[in-house]
């Protein structure tokens, strides 16, 4: 059955996969032990950050272990947020953000944060400067992700952080970088943020595992309180197999990053072609260039992206037809909308994703079956 929803979910690599049963099968002991056990664990456990920070840029002590991405944005921002609200109560985002962010954001708002939400251009990039316009001498936290993770767009990150701070020095710059790592090179400390959250199973890690990046002095408040491990910032007993398997596949992904782009971007570049050439009303949804290279988010006109979705799949094709956090939503997706496509063409998009397994067959399988898939969704639209 060919995959093409690695935006969704990573195969867990075999590395990984022997990573992390070594450690079920031998290494039990809690991290936070003192005896022998405890110490092979904790061995484990810092062996995963110092292979997680070099992969991204950033030194040990800036790793944060956390469940995933979305606590590790949640952490972030109401984390941040709440340590400096002494001094200020404004939070800046942008509209298409993932919902881990837009939500948290929302919390802030009705816990007497004010919160400005700045738009999106057509091609799916945010604009430096309007984010920087937005910035008040109570701005605490910004909070702009790195890549979509709906249509794939890569931010101007970098430049979105220092117009931020040549306004409001103080202001700390978050980025939800769940889509970053092993699609584009990661070095945090050259990026200039305060804040970068990841998840493993976005780069053939296991699910329920990931981390925040936390620049150096940064100010957090945890939100989950009991034993304060990691250093105070995230209370909770740490996830041994999940973080070997972690590293591991950090260290991975960041060693492959360029040949998967020019491998994966050429595939998904032949799949938008064909698409183009084959089917009249195929919209590219985000900039053409300016994107990671696996993710391919096409809106068709006249045809239902959730009939379109279902025919692919009776075809056995994966594809998503929008974020597999909102799969289940009926609405079309808040961020076609946030970039100004009309609603019945949002409501028509899929998203194909490609990556480290990928192949040219997977690129053939959809294009054969695509012509018919949409004459039919067109047909009961």
């Amino acid at each position: 059955m060919p995959y093409l929803d690695y935006a969704a979910s990573t195969p867990v690599l075999p590395e990984v996969t022997e990573a992390m049963v070594a450690v079920l099968r031998g290494d039990f002991g809690n991290p936070s032990s003192v005896h022998a056990y405890g110490r092979a664990a904790r061995e484990i456990v810092e062996d995963a950050r110092e292979r997680v920070a070099t992969s991204v840029g950033a030194s040990p002590v800036e790793i944060i272990f956390t469940g995933g991405g979305t606590e590790a944005d949640n952490l972030a921002i109401k984390g941040a947020a709440s340590k400096l609200r002494g001094n200020g109560d404004h939070v800046i985002t942008s509209a298409f953000e993932h919902h881990a962010v837009l939500d948290s954001v929302e919390w802030l708002g009705r816990n007497g944060f004010e919160v400005t939400v700045v738009p999106v251009g057509a091609d799916g990039i945010v604009d430096p400067d309007q984010v920087a316009a937005a910035v008040r001498p109570s701005t605490v936290v910004v909070s702009i992700m790195a890549v979509n993770n709906e249509i794939g767009t890569a931010q101007p990150v970098a430049a979105i952080g220092r117009a931020v701070k040549a306004v409001n020095p103080s202001t700390l710059v978050h980025t939800d970088a769940v889509q970053m790592l092993g699609n584009l090179p990661v070095d945090l400390h050259e990026l200039g943020v305060d804040f970068a959250a990841f998840s493993a199973h976005k780069f053939g890690g296991p699910k329920g595992v990931g981390f925040l990046y936390a620049r150096s002095h940064a100010p957090v408040e945890a939100l989950l309180h009991g034993g304060g491990h990691e250093g105070g910032r995230r209370s909770g007993t740490l996830n041994v197999p999940g973080l070997a398997g972690l590293g591991s596949a950090a260290e991975i992904a960041a060693k492959e990053v360029d040949h998967k782009i020019e491998r994966v971007g050429a595939l998904r570049a032949r799949l938008w072609a064909g698409i183009k050439d084959s089917i009249k009303g195929a919209r590219l949804n985000g900039h053409p260039s300016k994107r990671v290279p696996g993710t391919l988010n096409v809106s068709i006109s006249g045809a239902d992206g959730e009939t379109l979705l279902l025919l692919f799949d009776s075809a056995g094709i994966a594809c998503s037809a929008g974020s597999a956090c909102q799969s289940g939503a009926i609405d079309p997706s808040h961020v076609l909308l946030a970039i100004g496509v009309p609603r019945d063409i949002a409501a028509g998009s899929v998203r194909f994703s490609l990556g480290r397994e990928s192949t040219d067959s997977d690129v053939d399988a959809v294009l054969e079956v695509l012509p018919g898939i949409v004459e039919r969704a067109r047909s009961v639209g």
